[in-house]
Parts: structure tokens; C-alpha cells; sequence
């Protein structure tokens, strides 16, 4: 394809409905700048963003330059429900044009964080955020959401890593990292469209060398300090077990050092800071992020329920996350009443680890993606789950397919995780 230097008229598709089929979306790749929204431009002084997240391009457009184009619609009394107070029923399948909005609003939070992110592991700043809280949506591409940041947030690695590491690339050395941000709904329009004030906690997916190595740190190990009963499983044998998640995502939740305090210690004080402040008024708490940040997310709304004991409504909106945590922890956040939403694309390797799930019957899972051993004793079960490598998925799941998308290039390992692709796959799905 041959590129001319006449300006290029701009492709559009219609705010409110899906384009057509037949049409192409190649085009936008030449003419991106001009049909971008303005609450949507993007920082020209940007440099590229650099992360393993992105080693492939999934689209020939930017997602990001469509989101709040069309679906600012008024929830009113509804929006509980769209935060999962009905567990999504009759609401995903076909997928609601109002709840793929909130869907895609929350997805471009998780975008901004991204966006954010300082990937230059030459600079002497990597790791850290590139913008200041007052204008970090803006030029991360986010004009005019009408939430304003009120706190960065950090991730810690708890691994112990010997000295002589310190003389490392940065990307290798570097233990705390900035992982996403806290948002709250400032504008009064906003809010009256929502129905409520809204908190965001929005976080990014892993970034560095040590997040990775947590990554793989995939057995269970029990969570600590967790005020809660025993489950008992009805499985014949009347085992107890204790809520336990991945030992890499606890780590990396929990751990802080002499200088940054832990991920879990910024996220209850700035709660607890907004409860004072907001508490007396109708408030949602929406905890969004995508592959290593939507596990973090999880935890994060667990953590808000278990120590807040008069919390409001806390959701999750997840993006291609990984498997969290046992049964056990599973029924703790129902009991809580966590509202989780998984989006899923069926063809991505992420949303199937770590570990395996046993005889989930009862989840809203298609038990074509996990492992089932049906029918074995129940001390055969016991022994298997004593291994500390069986999970239960959580809340409920939109399926997403992306080899079902036309619109899609390069379907590999990679793209197929990537967020773009999940956002460009609720755009149009």
C-alpha cells in the first residue's frame, strides 16, 4: 500500500451503531488525527509507549479515539445494576448498550494508566508516573471524564533479590514501580448521569522484571489477616479451607519498603480518606485493570470489604485477568457481596492460568475451560487440592472471541491479550 501526501478524507462510523462489515477500519491508520474526538486527543509531546503488552499492534486504529463518542447515557436509578447488584442478569447476553459503555469507560481508565507509565527503562525515571494528578487523563488521552485524580498508587515486589542485582538494567532492578491511580467523579453532571459520585481505582498490567518473576510465583498461599469463617465444601468429607490466592499477586499487594509504603496500605488510607469525605452521599467504589492489574484489582475489592465494614458497593471490572485465588476466597467475596465481572477473550492463554479449576459446576464458567476430574473420591480431591495449584474463577464472565472479529490483524499470543483488543472487541462485539 502506497502512501499519498494529499490529505486523506476521513473514515467514520456512525456514533451509535456498529459499523458495517463490509467497510474497512485500514483506512484510519492514515487519517487517526483527523477523526479523533476532541475528548479524546492525545498528547502529540507522547513518545511511544514500549511494553510487552504491546509487541504487536492488534488494529490499524486507535480504540481509545472512539470510547465516550456516543454512549453518555443517563443511569439514573439503574446503575447498580450496572455495577452487577443483579449479577448482570439478561445483561450480557446479548451484551446491553448501556453496560458496553460502562464497560468500554472503565477499559479507557485502564488505558490511561498505560499510557502513563514510564516504559524508557534507560531513563532514570522508569518505572515511575509521567504525569502529575492534575493533568494525567488529560494527556493520557482522557479529556473531560469529570473525575480528578486524588492519589497515584505503587506496586512492591517482595522478592529478595541479591546485591549484586542493583548493577542491573533498571527494568531488572527496579522492586517499586507506579502501577495506576485513584479517581474520583468531581463534575455535577457526570454524577447526576451516573446517579451517584463514583471512585475509580484503576491498574495496569505487569511492566517490569520482578513483576513478572511474582507472576510466576503461582501457588497458593493463604491470605493473612482475613476476617472470615472457614468454607465448607459439600463434598462428602466436611473439609474446612481458608481464602488463599496467588502467592505473586499477594506479593506484590502486601509488600512495601522504608520509603513506599505497600499497595494495600496506599489503597486503605485514601479510602479510608474518601469514606470521611464522601461517605454520607450515594458512592460506588469501581476497581478496574487488565492482566496483572485486573488480579490486583480483585484483591484490592477484597481487601476494601474486609476492612471497611460499612463500605459501599464495590465492583470490579476486569479485563483478560488471570485466576486469583481458591473456592474459598471465591465465596468470601460473594459473601462480601463483591461484584466481579471478568471480560474474557476466549483466545487468550492469560484468562486459563495458573493452576487448574476442579468441578466448577456452579460457576459461570463453560466447563470447556477448565479441568474437570468428576467422579474421584473425595480424598483424591483432597490430595489434589493440597497441592496449592487449584483456583476457582470468581463473579460472572463475558465471553469475547477475538478469531470471530474481522476487524483483527495479526491474531497471535500476544494480540490476542492485549487490551486494545479487548476494548476494540466490546466496541464492536
Amino acid at each position: 500500500m502506497s502512501l499519498s501526501m494529499k490529505p486523506a478524507t476521513p473514515c467514520t462510523f456512525p456514533t451509535t451503531t456498529r459499523p458495517a462489515k463490509h467497510v474497512s477500519v485500514r483506512c484510519c491508520t492514515l487519517t487517526q488525527t483527523a477523526v479523533r474526538p476532541l475528548k479524546m486527543s492525545l498528547d502529540t509531546h507522547q513518545p511511544a509507549v514500549k511494553s510487552w503488552e504491546n509487541l504487536l499492534d492488534p488494529l490499524d486504529y486507535d480504540p481509545m479515539a472512539s470510547l465516550f463518542t456516543s454512549r453518555a447515557v443517563k443511569l439514573g436509578n439503574k446503575w447498580k445494576e450496572y455495577l452487577g447488584v443483579k449479577n448482570w442478569e439478561g445483561l450480557l447476553d446479548p451484551l446491553d448498550e448501556n453496560l458496553r459503555g460502562e464497560i468500554l469507560r472503565y477499559g479507557s481508565f485502564v488505558e490511561a494508566a498505560y499510557r502513563s507509565f514510564n516504559f524508557d527503562s534507560s531513563s532514570s525515571s522508569y518505572g515511575s508516573c509521567r504525569y502529575p494528578k492534575s493533568t494525567l487523563l488529560a494527556r493520557s488521552g482522557l479529556h473531560q471524564t469529570g473525575y480528578r485524580l486524588t492519589r497515584h498508587l505503587r506496586a512492591t515486589s517482595g522478592i529478595r533479590l541479591p546485591r549484586w542485582v542493583e548493577m542491573a538494567p533498571n527494568w531488572v532492578a527496579t522492586k517499586s514501580s507506579w502501577i495506576g491511580y485513584v479517581a474520583v467523579c468531581q463534575d455535577k453532571e457526570e454524577i447526576a448521569r451516573l446517579g451517584r459520585r463514583d471512585v475509580v481505582i484503576a491498574l495496569r498490567g505487569t511492566a517490569t522484571g520482578l513483576e513478572w518473576l511474582e507472576n510466576f510465583r503461582a501457588t497458593l498461599t493463604p491470605v493473612p489477616n482475613a476476617d472470615t469463617e472457614p468454607t465448607h465444601h459439600d463434598d462428602g468429607d466436611g473439609d474446612d479451607s481458608e481464602p488463599m490466592v496467588e502467592t505473586g499477586f499477594l506479593s506484590l499487594y502486601t509488600s512495601g519498603t522504608d520509603e513506599v509504603p505497600s499497595l494495600q496500605e496506599m489503597v486503605r488510607e485514601e479510602i479510608s480518606r474518601l469514606l470521611q469525605t464522601y461517605g454520607d452521599q450515594p458512592l460506588s467504589l469501581t476497581i478496574t485493570g487488565h492482566s496483572l492489574g485486573a488480579a490486583l484489582a480483585t484483591l484490592t475489592a477484597y481487601d476494601i470489604k474486609t476492612t471497611f465494614k460499612r463500605a459501599p458497593m464495590v465492583t470490579v471490572m476486569s479485563f483478560g485477568g488471570p485466576r486469583v485465588g481458591n473456592r474459598s476466597f471465591r465465596c468470601q467475596l460473594e459473601k462480601q457481596g463483591t461484584k466481579v465481572l471478568r471480560i474474557v477473550n476466549s483466545d487468550d492463554l492469560i484468562t486459563k492460568v495458573p493452576g487448574f479449576v476442579l468441578e466448577e459446576e456452579d460457576a459461570d464458567v463453560p466447563k470447556d475451560q477448565n479441568v474437570y476430574v468428576a467422579g474421584l473420591p473425595s480424598w483424591i480431591q483432597k490430595r489434589v487440592e493440597d497441592t496449592q495449584w487449584v483456583y476457582a474463577e470468581v463473579g460472572r464472565e463475558l465471553k469475547l472471541r477475538s478469531r470471530s472479529c474481522p476487524y483483527l490483524k495479526n491474531i497471535n499470543v500476544a494480540t490476542c491479550h492485549d487490551l486494545k483488543t479487548y476494548l476494540h472487541l466490546v466496541n464492536y462485539s
